[in-house]
């Protein structure tokens, strides 16, 4: 079972409420996030109903997801009037940024059902509207949409080497390919442009760092 049928996803929705902070995002102050904090025992979350959860990267703000939701906001004709989809969601910042800038319709896809149920919270807590989709889609064809948005998606090699085939495929399908990333390693950049680069703030760090936004 998968999805909001899953008992998981009423138990996260719960615990989320619960436990995270709804606060400004760092970089993206228009944005509401909940996020994590030293006292949020995200553990215990990964242990609801017996199952054990994916690592929780929803919980945080990436500079990939930063910068990509600052430029969406900066530069609202990127998505504004189209059909949306966000690549590995996360806590849905990207998503809902496109909202706040005009998409017609967005779609938030993550394979982590605790992430799905942080997107419709935080999705409402913005008083926004996004469809979202727990489910795997790197080997499908290019799915049904005008842009495509993934940050922090370039954080592993071997998560990068299906990604990289994905995104070509819906690029050569006239599928617009934005990419927000701080430079890590598994990054493809001889196959990318870049658009433009800003100062975010990244998990972890004290300090803003320049991270870029690319297209394919």
């Amino acid at each position: 079972m998968t999805g909001k049928d899953s008992p998981q996803y009423p138990a996260a929705e719960d615990f989320i409420r619960k436990n995270l902070r709804l606060q400004p995002v760092r970089s993206v102050p228009e944005i509401l996030l909940y996020s994590a904090h030293s006292e949020s025992g995200l553990g215990r979350l990964a242990r609801l109903n017996g199952a054990v959860g994916a690592a929780p990267y929803w919980a945080y703000h990436w500079a990939g997801g930063t910068v990509l939701a600052r430029h969406i906001l900066s530069q609202p004709q990127t998505v504004s009037d189209r059909h949306v989809l966000d690549l590995g969601s996360g806590s849905g910042l990207v998503a809902i940024a496109a909202a706040n800038a005009g998409a017609a319709h967005i779609t938030a896809i993550d394979i982590d059902i605790h992430a799905i149920a942080a997107i419709e919270l935080n999705a409402a807590a913005n008083g926004t509207t996004i469809e979202t989709l727990q489910a795997d889609i790197l080997d499908d064809s290019p799915p049904d949409c005008d842009v495509i948005l993934a940050g922090d998606v370039f954080y592993d090699a071997r998560l990068a080497s299906r990604i990289l085939p994905f995104l070509v495929r819906c690029r050569a399908a006239g599928i617009g390919v934005l990419i927000g990333d701080p430079g890590r390693a598994p990054l493809p950049r001889e196959r990318l442009r870049l658009v433009r680069a800003y100062a975010v703030a990244d998990f972890g760090a004290d300090m803003e760092n320049v991270s870029g936004v690319y297209s394919l």
